[in-house]
């Protein structure tokens, strides 16, 4: 993630200011809002994971002000298309989670078709 490219000797094409530049934070959110699929907006998080067919899923655990939500995301080939979300084992209509500052630990699982892709592998 090089910011500028050096274009003068003896450094020609040799980048620099690699992570100084905010790049980090940009990576950061590219991998869990787009990869992942976890966003954020104010107190509701959303999911739409995208992620590798060979990924089987993932587990985060994710700090509300006080309360800690153990997140786990799973890949499944036999989901038919359908996501299947539950909030401490209780199933969710969409694919939202309404936030809650109780401090406790909530417990959310999310389940969803194994997406193929349509790029051969080389």
């Amino acid at each position: 993630m090089a910011a500028d490219i050096y274009a003068v000797a003896p450094h020609i094409g040799r980048g620099g200011w690699t992570w100084y530049t905010g790049s980090a934070g940009w990576m950061y959110r590219l991998i869990v809002e787009s990869l992942l699929g976890l966003r954020l907006e104010v107190d509701k998080l959303y999911f739409a994971p995208c992620f590798p067919a060979d990924w089987t899923g993932f587990k985060v655990h994710y700090r509300f002000r006080e309360t800690v939500y153990h997140i786990t995301v799973l890949q499944s080939p036999d989901r038919n298309g359908e996501m299947n979300l539950t909030v401490d084992g209780s199933p969710r209509d969409n694919n939202t989670v309404a936030l809650v500052n109780d401090s406790l630990e909530h417990f959310v699982e999310l389940t969803f078709a194994l997406v193929e892709s349509a790029v051969s592998p080389l």
